[in-house]
């Protein structure tokens, strides 16, 4: 697989990162997309290998999602903004702290925002709780499966 064909791949999957954040838009479907192109192209066993697991396990997030509660992003009272900004964070700290910067990137941010937006470190607080319950553990579940898939995909480029 050529180079440009691998940055096309990773535009993909960071456009189905992006898309898991805006409600209405595939996120899963579309990183898990380009996981079987690049399988589809490289044809290697790394490759397979990677499309089996994140095929498992964006399975299994949609088994867990029902499990989990909805999204209900108006419920918040925290703007759209802000939970965009929290999804930013997550990418953001999934790569800089791997695995467990995606929850301390998303919370960090979303208190961050709010603290600034409310002026007070207790309101803060409080608005990080309302998004939590309101949004924060559908989208950061699906967020974090999306971010392992394209980690698995980053390692096995880097490692190949």
């Amino acid at each position: 697989m050529g180079v440009w064909q691998l940055v096309a791949v990773g535009l993909v999957m960071f456009l189905g990162l992006i898309g898991v954040l805006v409600p209405g838009v595939p996120g899963q479907a579309i990183v898990w997309a380009a996981v079987l192109w690049w399988a589809l192209t490289d044809r290697t066993t790394a490759a397979w290998s990677v499309l089996m697991g994140a095929t498992a396990l964006l399975l299994a997030d949609q088994a867990l999602k029902p499990l989990l509660p909805p999204r209900r992003p108006h419920e918040s009272g925290a703007p759209h903004r802000t939970l965009v900004l929290g999804g930013v964070g997550a990418i953001v700290g999934f790569f800089v702290v791997p695995v467990l910067g995606a929850l301390v990137g998303y919370v960090g941010t979303v208190y961050g925002v709010e603290r600034l937006r409310l002026g007070s470190r207790g309101a803060g607080w409080a608005s990080v709780r309302s998004v939590m319950r309101a949004t924060g553990w559908s989208a950061l579940v699906e967020l974090f499966a999306c971010l392992l898939v394209t980690g698995a995909w980053l390692g096995v480029l880097l490692w190949a």
